[in-house]
């Protein structure tokens, strides 16, 4: 049911309005399938509160919001755990209520009250929410909504740091090769726009710590054969998507210091990985120039690799 159908007729403290929203969610747990007016009923009280925060937050196009509520309101928020409750009750929202909260949640999370923001300490505190987020790309219905959430958390160095250190980042090599186009092609911005770009030193820091095994779970995303379909089919909508494989295969190859053991992977695979980057192409233009110079560069760089002493056979 639209939004536009509820006018709450005397709005609520922020205090009321979290309590609403906490006991509507929790609400959805006693009802089942079999009664099904009686969910239609709780869903609707969800998604009217949901409304309501939104209103709360953003204003209603006429009325500005009043600060002071969105303060209140986020710290109210955090200290009754309404972020955990609504993240574990996301699969049985509908469309709706799912577009309600990723409005809210993009606010709630850029909110500072004081000099901290308090929503993302409160993710730090509960990292398992982050993970749930991550799994959440199984399930095509929420798969979407839970992506914006995630990419709205990665902007936050710490919570994009456990993404990367944690065991649901190796899903993502899963998820940008599952059927559903939308989910898969979700998952790839997820990971290549955000994880591996946003916070430099951190996903250095990773790499260099996890190369070998990033680079082994990379290398056969690289040669996918449902991958690279996927990335030429692409080719004329996004470029960025369909060079993304190369840009993060260069921070390997470009670091000046290179861990041995980094060396010693492109040097046992640089002919597989000379005949890929000499196949790529991206066609003419300005940017793909640079793209042009910069593979000439990385082409090179395994090369003489490849030509070093302990290498030459």
């Amino acid at each position: 049911m639209s939004f536009s159908f509820f006018k709450p007729s005397k709005p609520k403290t922020p205090p009321e309005l979290v309590k609403a929203i906490r006991e509507s969610l929790l609400a959805l747990d006693s009802k089942t399938v079999a009664e099904v007016k009686a969910l239609e009923k709780a869903l609707e009280e969800v998604e009217k509160n949901f409304l309501a925060m939104r209103q709360m937050l953003s204003g209603d196009g006429e009325v500005e919001p009043n600060m002071d509520q969105v303060s209140q309101l986020t710290l109210e928020i955090c200290k009754e755990d309404i972020i955990s409750l609504v993240i574990h009750k996301l699969p049985s929202l509908g469309w709706e209520a799912r577009k309600g909260l990723v409005h809210c949640w993009c606010i709630l999370l850029r909110q500072m009250v004081g000099p901290s923001h308090c929503c993302v300490e409160y993710l730090e505190n509960h990292l398992e929410l982050l993970d749930f987020l991550v799994v959440c790309y199984d399930n095509k219905e929420i798969a979407l909504h839970c992506g914006i959430m995630l990419r709205e958390c990665i902007k936050y160095p710490n919570l994009a740091k456990y993404i990367l250190e944690s065991t649901s980042f190796e899903l993502f090599f899963k998820y940008v090769e599952l059927p559903n186009f939308d989910v898969a092609s979700d998952a790839f911005a997820t990971f290549k726009q955000d994880l591996l770009t946003k916070h430099p030193t951190a996903v250095s820091e990773f790499l260099t710590s996890h190369y070998e095994e990033f680079f082994e779970l990379y290398e056969k995303l690289l040669t996918s054969t449902n991958y690279v379909t996927r990335r030429q089919s692409l080719k004329d909508s996004s470029k960025n998507i369909q060079i993304s494989a190369f840009h993060i295969f260069k921070i390997f190859v470009a670091n000046p210091n290179k861990p041995w053991e980094i060396i010693l992977i492109l040097a046992k695979n640089h002919e597989k990985l000379l005949d890929l980057l000499h196949n790529l192409s991206v066609g003419k233009g300005t940017e793909d120039e640079q793209f042009e110079e910069e593979k000439d560069l990385i082409i090179k760089e395994i090369d003489r690799i490849s030509r070093l002493p302990n290498f030459v056979r």
